[in-house]
Parts: structure tokens; sequence; C-alpha cells
């Protein structure tokens, strides 16, 4: 099934520039690459792709920073996921949040390019991050109403039942791995309106090998030393994982069809 997308722009945080889900030298890939690999491999043509996201990003800061370079792309299609780091924070109203989301939709449509909105994930298995889970409710059904008044496309990620498997998450149980961010590109090709890649792409993961009470408690010890602790002190000294960092695809590069011959 083909699609009539020949050029994409990705706008969002670190989900987005794809951390924990690596290129074989390291640099981050993560699902917004992966589609636009896949976009490129269903229409059998070179698509263009370019991707302005900063990871850590609030999403003021992403609409401010991001919005109009990536209009100024012209692209046909657009994602924009964010919010995320902003449900962190007690403060954050998913209300306001969704009316900034809203404006910043008419913009890109008004300017004829097609969107891709994010839903958060639904965080009712994630621990201590399941606090945010009746705000994350309340953004995401304000993004379907958007979705629907303005004649734009959803990645429900609050609907994609593998997200609930551990196996799919980062060590720092805040971003996904590769094995999730497949997934979540397999979402967006169906929030897309396109087939998924194979039929079983939302099917619970094999069941991981059991641990002992120990090897629980010896891994939430290392999360929070490693993960949890740096992160409280990043919010304490009001400091940002992505402050000084630039967009990670700032224009467009081509993304050819997979085996295809270069010139």
């Amino acid at each position: 099934m083909t699609h009539p997308w020949r050029s994409y722009v990705a706008l969002g945080d670190s989900f987005t520039e794809g951390l924990e889900d690596h290129y074989p030298d390291g640099e981050p890939r993560g699902w917004a690459d992966r589609l636009a690999q896949t976009l490129a491999d269903r229409c059998g043509e070179d698509v263009r792709y370019a991707n302005l996201a900063i990871r850590g990003r609030l999403l003021g800061p992403i609409l401010a920073e991001q919005l109009e370079p990536a209009i100024a792309l012209r692209p046909d299609l657009v994602s924009l996921v964010g919010g995320g780091n902003d449900l962190l924070r007690p403060s954050a109203d998913p209300d306001v949040m969704a009316a900034d989301l809203d404006a910043a939709v008419t913009r890109l449509r008004k300017a004829g390019i097609d969107v891709l909105l994010g839903t958060g994930v639904d965080t009712r298995d994630a621990g201590l991050l399941s606090m945010t889970r009746k705000k994350t409710a309340v953004f995401n059904t304000n993004l379907f109403t958007i979705a629907q008044r303005q004649g734009v496309h959803i990645l429900n990620l609050w609907g994609l039942r593998s997200l609930h498997d551990w196996q799919v998450w980062a060590d720092d149980r805040l971003h996904l791995n590769d094995l999730g961010h497949e997934r979540a590109c397999q979402a967006a090709l169906v929030g897309l309106g396109l087939p998924p890649d194979r039929p079983d792409w939302d099917e619970p993961l094999p069941p991981a090998a059991s641990r002992s009470r120990r090897e629980r408690w010896e891994s939430d010890v290392t999360w929070s030393r490693d993960h949890l602790l740096p992160w409280l002190g990043r919010r304490v000294r009001r400091t940002s994982s992505g402050a000084s960092r630039v967009p990670k695809q700032p224009r467009y590069r081509v993304v050819a069809p997979a085996g295809a011959i270069a010139p």
C-alpha cells in the first residue's frame, strides 16, 4: 500500500530523537527514523526526512523552536509528539498543553501539511510514573478531539499493548529500547492508515525469564543510582538533558528505499 508523503519532518523530544535505539555507530535511531525508511520502502521512491527533536524539551519549547523551521521545510507530513516531559511535573496542566498543541496543528494544517500527533503512554504499570496517568489520560482525550476536528492522524501510544512489557523499555525505565521503537513505528503506520509490516505487531512478547526477589531489588537499586537520582538532580538544578543540544537532523536528508542502488 503506497502513500502520498515524499517529505517528512519529525518534531519532539527524546522519544522522537530516538534515545536508547541505536545505529551501529551509536547514534540514536528511533521510531521516526524507522518510519521515514518504511515510507520510502512503501512508495519505492526517495523520501526527504528531517528530525528537529531535542531530548529533554518541554512542549512549549518544542513548539517555539521547532514548529516554524518545520513549516519552512514545506513537508508533506509532520509528526508532532511532545508533552511527556511536562506531565512529569506536578504543575503541568494538560488542558493548557492541548490548547497550545491545537494552535500548532492549526498552523500546520493551514500550511497544507498532514500531521501525525502522538499520545502519552499508559503508565498504569510503571511504578512511580503511574502518578501521571490521570493527567496523561486528560491530555490524550484532548488529542483525539483535536485529531477528529482538524483531520489529523494519531500515533496511539496509550493503546499500544506491548508497551506494558518492560522488555521494550531501556534500563532507565523512561525511554523505549530498539524493540519498543520498532513497535512504535508500527503503531505510527497504523495511525497513518497504512498496514503494519506484520500482523502480530502489537501482540505480547514471549514472557521474560523470571527473576528472584534479590535480583529485582538489585535492579531497583541500580536504577535509582544510575537514573532516578541524576534525573532528580537535574530537576533541583532546573537543567535539562538537552541543554545546549541542537536538532538531530535540521536539514533534509534523502532516505532511499531499501535495496536501492546509490547513483
